[in-house]
């Protein structure tokens, strides 16, 4: 994806470091998201993928580093206060409420209320209008037919329950997505499903960060892959000069960031260096990520 030289990005930190314990489970990250990108997270068990979106979601608060975010050092000490910013977390488990439809799901905690004639309690919940934009919000800006607005969640395939948490969070126009495991348990027709919803997000012009296991479908949807070891964000590529054994090797230790971007460089890629201090060391063995 090219950019302008006087591009900012929409989210970036610096230096940012988190530790639970004797566990050090960010150390010094270093990350940075534009506008109208898809961006993927990499890294083994432990390497500090979960801790890195959880503190940029307020869920954990860093000990040391910054978080700039539009133009702006911040630091959101709750989840509520990064959503409000713009800035929405799809987890793994979706967070979803199976005994509710899809529309209430879709504005479950910002419910659209009839008028303001009445004291805040007794306001009455404008049904009609929230399933429009459900409805709306899923066809139009998701282009999703397939979803029924008035079925409980619980009756949905895997894919649709993602679409609908994706559809929650877009229903608040977001700046910045980060997606813990969005094609996890799913069929290839469903994940090819959410990706395109995910490409979609990026054409609207938002920053989506996508953390995967899945390294070809990483390489397949992504425009740059960042890559995780002990706590560290040790390189940075662009993702068509990559591949899943080079991503493989600079997870596990067995390729150093300089050979990689020495490599890939070589072949004219422009990759990004490493970011300061990634030692490639084994080192100790990480707890299971936080």
């Amino acid at each position: 994806m090219s950019r302008g030289a006087n591009d900012q990005p929409v989210l970036a930190l610096r230096g940012l470091s988190k530790s639970f314990g004797g566990t050090r489970a960010l150390d010094h990250a270093d990350l940075e998201l534009y506008s109208g990108e898809l961006v993927g997270l990499v890294g083994d068990n432990g390497a500090g993928k979960s801790t890195l979106i959880k503190t940029v979601a307020g869920v954990h608060p860093p000990d040391a580093g910054t978080v700039v975010y539009q133009g702006e050092e911040c630091v959101f000490r709750d989840p509520l206060s990064a959503r409000l910013a713009g800035i929405e977390t799809v987890y793994q488990d979706l967070a979803l409420c199976d005994n509710l439809t899809v529309w209430q799901n879709i504005f479950l905690g910002r419910e659209i209320n009839r008028g303001t004639f009445r004291p805040r309690p007794l306001r009455l919940l404008a049904k009609g209008k929230m399933r429009r934009e459900a409805n709306r919000i899923l066809t139009e800006r998701l282009g999703v037919g397939t979803v029924p607005i008035e079925a409980h969640t619980g009756a949905l395939s895997g894919g649709q329950r993602q679409v609908v948490a994706l559809a929650r969070s877009e229903a608040w126009e977001a700046r910045v997505f980060q997606l813990d495991e969005p094609t996890a348990a799913l069929s290839a027709e469903a994940s090819n499903h959410v990706m395109e919803v995910m490409e979609r997000l990026k054409q609207r012009g938002a920053a989506v960060l996508i953390v995967s296991h899945n390294l070809p479908q990483v390489i397949e949807v992504t425009d740059r892959i960042i890559v995780m070891r002990q706590g560290k964000t040790i390189c940075t590529l662009n993702t068509p000069e990559t591949t899943p054994e080079l991503l493989l090797g600079l997870m596990t230790g067995m390729i150093l960031p300089s050979d990689a971007t020495a490599s890939t460089a070589g072949n004219g890629t422009g990759s990004v260096p490493a970011s300061p201090g990634a030692a490639p060391d084994d080192g100790q063995q990480r707890e299971e990520e936080l």
